[in-house]
């Protein structure tokens, strides 16, 4: 099994976070950044019902819980408001890795099977009340489920005993003993629930407790220590920090032993500012936070390369990357290109129409007509496309499917969606 994980919980109602599914007391206005706290405190998943009550109020629920998976570095599995396959879709599209079906709703039971055969088994995991309800529907958690989330706490021992699949249990505030027990059991995943949201600013502690107590939880630890890296005259090393979605160079800054090792312990990226004279963990200002995935050095290990999830951009002037001053260009224009930086430099263009409108501009006669004839013009370039595809010349389908491509980017502009949305909705499918 794999290590075993502390998932706090948050439940969404009227763009709020509350105490949960029984008591709408207000826990966070701003849920976001509730989750963004959890993340950085080390807890290794965050699962997220949605309590809305209309679907407007579901609609608000879905940017959330959108805006929350693309804010933090750990998995979101979501809940709530799920009464057909596309309720489960637009969760998954939103960002979560996993989507949880209530066993005791009964529009829930009925597409369990459809949705793990269509999104897949590792993606769906099932809740349910008690072991009795594990051992009804074994048939078909062992089918179609890759968890079950054990809302009451009680029969925990029994449940993991009688489940095929791993086990997340859900539980009141206990006593540290209680939770090393419950951790200690086979088939257990994890704990959630109040025992998590009431000690998430001690998860760090719990771990190192799970630690010496020989169960096996998500604690990275460094291959190299601060000792074996080459520093330079000023003590300092510098690092190189990298995309690791996009591989582009965002950044190059420098790490201290303070820095280097408050790094390996929070997963962010943390500096030290040889100007300031003083750490600096970056995004602590702005929240354009720096998640790590991997830390590597040179084979003179005097430098090292940080592959990040970025959120926001990386340069205080608000650019993605802080290397956009281009000194000379000698590249081949023949050269192959990066097909998502091609689409991301005619998508800046198409941006920077519709914020400063240039005469004469095609782009900008789109805009101005509005929405209706942006429309028309991509459903005619999609029938292009068509036509295109049963003519026996490739050229004019490679014509044709870049013709609509530049008007899906205008459509894409005027609707306020980028490439970084439509790519991540792609790796989450």
């Amino acid at each position: 099994m794999n290590a075993k994980s502390f998932m706090p919980c948050i439940y969404l109602y009227q763009k709020r976070a509350v105490l949960g599914i029984e008591n709408y007391k207000e826990v966070s206005f701003n849920p976001v950044e509730l989750a963004k706290s959890y993340s950085e405190n080390l807890c290794d998943r965050i699962y997220i019902h949605d309590l809305s009550g209309n679907d407007q109020e579901h609609d608000q629920a879905l940017d959330i819980i959108k805006e929350i998976c693309a804010n933090v570095a750990v998995p979101v599995t979501g809940t709530g408001n799920i009464h057909r396959m596309e309720d489960v879709k637009k969760l998954l599209y939103a960002g979560c890795k996993q989507v949880t079906l209530d066993l005791s709703n009964e529009q829930h039971a009925a597409i369990l099977e459809e949705v793990s055969l269509k999104f897949g088994k590792d993606k769906i995991a099932v809740g349910v009340n008690s072991p009795a309800q594990i051992t009804e529907n074994h048939a078909a958690i062992e089918s179609y489920a890759s968890e079950v989330m054990l809302f009451n706490g009680a029969g925990i021992r029994e449940a993991a005993l009688v489940s095929k699949v791993p086990v997340m249990g859900f539980l009141p505030e206990v006593s540290l003993d209680k939770i090393i027990e419950v951790l200690s059991f086979a088939n257990i995943s994890g704990i959630s629930g109040t025992v998590v949201n009431e000690n998430v600013k001690n998860i760090s502690d719990l771990k190192k407790l799970c630690s010496e107590n020989h169960i096996d939880v998500s604690v990275y630890h460094a291959n190299y220590s601060w000792s074996d890296l080459k520093k330079g005259s000023d003590g300092l090393v510098p690092v190189v920090v990298q995309d690791a979605k996009t591989d582009a160079v965002l950044m190059v800054a420098y790490m201290n032993e303070e820095a280097y090792n408050k790094t390996l312990e929070t997963g962010r990226m943390t500096y030290y500012s040889r100007s300031r004279d003083e750490l600096w963990i970056k995004g602590e200002t702005s929240g354009h936070y720096q998640y790590v995935h991997t830390l590597t050095t040179d084979c003179d290990l005097d430098t090292i390369l940080a592959k990040v999830t970025q959120v926001g951009a990386a340069c205080h002037t608000g650019s993605y990357s802080c290397f956009f001053n281009e000194i000379q260009n000698r590249s081949d224009k023949e050269e192959n290109h990066n097909p998502l930086r091609v689409f991301e430099e005619v998508f800046s263009v198409i941006e920077d129409r519709k914020l400063h409108p240039k005469e004469g501009s095609y782009t900008n006669y789109l805009f101005d007509k509005g929405i209706d004839k942006i429309l028309k013009k991509l459903g005619e370039e999609a029938t292009e496309i068509v036509i295109a595809a049963k003519n026996p010349n490739p050229n004019e389908i490679k014509y044709e499917i870049s013709d609509f491509l530049y008007h899906m980017m205008v459509l894409m502009v005027e609707k306020g969606v980028t490439w970084e949305e439509i790519t991540t909705e792609l790796a989450n499918r």
